[in-house]
């Protein structure tokens, strides 16, 4: 039974190589003019290549690779960002991640450090030449493992000073403050990794940890504008805020806020406003703090994601709708824009790090979406002769489905277009064409 653990990995993956999973582009019938639209939401697509739907399973589409195994589901993970100067966004990719596992057993967890590394590929010179070239497309992933006492329910990395450490969430009530700086080191250096399982491993400690909110909770955001400030959010209702001392320690305020009456599920820092945040709760609501309460609703509230180029926050509740608010007109009690695709409630959201038009989001539905409202309809095109494909909202860009219980997304804020999933099936990277 592999144990509960925070992760830190460092990954490096070739070129594109063939989609996994089934990814939907909007058509008909391979090499027929009319064609029978295929509508997400509405039919469950073959995880293996479906014969006939244009663009399902198509690396034309999309490129996409599974992580490896990491042993137990991790319910969350985290980018962590290359070092400045290293070029990024071309094959082979390098990506760094933090994930931490819900394992069966509270002595099972861990927190792992993670990357893969993978040799770049050329096409195939010739059929003797295919096994080999496919075993070079195979990823290459590097992990460097923290022992957790019980499950992690939520992981987000920041940098102090030039260090990169990770906050955590445990089921056992507990937010924890780790430094990666050993795993980080560790993963990209196989002397270093020796060392590490060696000496480090077994008493890497946290720099500091908080008992105070009494329960466990999900909700958690680093401030992009003060190094080091922190809010968390409990199943209690109750948010926490967390000041950086001199010391290298946190002060958290002990007076929560307790405007919401049910559980706190996501947190999200203003991008652009040191002292605003966001958050949103199982009684409906979303309130920005310091700024105006957000109105009722009659559903609960799951995650949300502040635009860092536009004043939109974006959010996605139990009844599967993905919901645009516009902070200039947060007291009309109105999204400015709602989007009803998925079929079960929605686990995660983010807005893309540098395009504000276009975000991605994650169902209980097993379905990954790319959306972007800069697209509309077109009046004259074949929508108005298929009624299935009118159903189509025109901002949806993309659906990927073959995954399981998919947990948490991110956009890779280096790599152009790359969105990175965790779910119980496993971690998956993969870029569309349409961003």
């Amino acid at each position: 039974q592999p144990a509960p653990s925070l992760m830190t990995l460092t990954c490096e993956l070739g070129a594109a190589g063939p989609a996994l999973g089934a990814e939907t582009g909007w058509g008909g019938t391979a090499g027929s003019s009319t064609g029978d639209a295929l509508c997400p939401g509405s039919q469950c697509l073959p995880q293996s290549r479906a014969t006939g739907h244009c663009a399902v399973g198509s690396g034309a589409a999309v490129g996409l690779t599974p992580f490896l195994p990491t042993g137990a589901p991790c319910l969350s993970f985290d980018v962590v960002p290359d070092p400045p100067g290293q070029e990024l966004g071309h094959f082979p990719l390098s990506l760094r991640l933090c994930a931490g596992t819900q394992a069966e057993s509270s002595q099972a967890n861990r927190s792992d450090s993670r990357g893969r590394r993978g040799a770049e590929t050329q096409p195939p010179s010739s059929d003797s030449d295919e096994e080999e070239d496919e075993e070079e497309k195979k990823p290459e992933l590097e992990l460097a493992m923290i022992p957790h006492y019980g499950g992690i329910n939520r992981v987000r990395v920041t940098q102090l000073g030039g260090t990169q450490v990770a906050a955590i969430w445990s089921e056992k009530g507990q937010v924890e403050i780790y430094d990666l700086q050993c795993p980080l080191v560790a993963i990209s250096d196989p002397q270093a990794m020796a060392t590490f399982l060696r000496e480090e491993q077994a008493k890497i400690k946290p720099l500091f940890s908080f008992a105070g909110h009494m329960t466990e909770g999900f909700a958690m955001d680093w401030s992009p504008m003060v190094p080091g400030r922190l809010v968390t959010g409990d199943s209690n209702k109750n948010i926490h805020l967390w000041s950086p001392k001199a010391d290298g320690t946190w002060h958290v305020d002990q007076r929560p806020f307790t405007a919401h009456t049910a559980s706190v599920e996501d947190l999200q820092w203003s991008p652009t406003e040191a002292t605003v945040f966001a958050s949103c709760s199982a009684d409906g609501s979303i309130r920005v703090w310091d700024v105006r309460a957000a109105p009722g609703r009659a559903f609960d509230v799951n995650v949300i994601s502040w635009n860092r180029h536009e004043p939109f926050l974006l959010s996605g509740g139990d009844d599967g709708a993905l919901r645009v608010w516009d902070l200039r007109l947060f007291q009309v009690s109105t999204s400015v824009a709602t989007f009803k695709q998925h079929t079960a409630p929605i686990t995660s959201v983010e807005w893309h790090p540098t395009d504000g038009g276009v975000f991605a989001a994650a169902g209980a539905d097993d379905q990954v979406t790319q959306w972007d409202l800069a697209v509309e309809r077109d009046q004259e095109g074949e929508s108005e002769d298929d009624p299935a494909l009118a159903s189509i909202p025109p901002q949806l860009l993309f659906v990927h489905q073959g995954e399981t219980d998919i947990k948490e997304l991110h956009w890779h804020p280096q790599c152009p277009g790359i969105l990175i999933t965790t779910a119980l099936s496993g971690f998956t990277v993969f870029r569309t064409i349409s961003v």
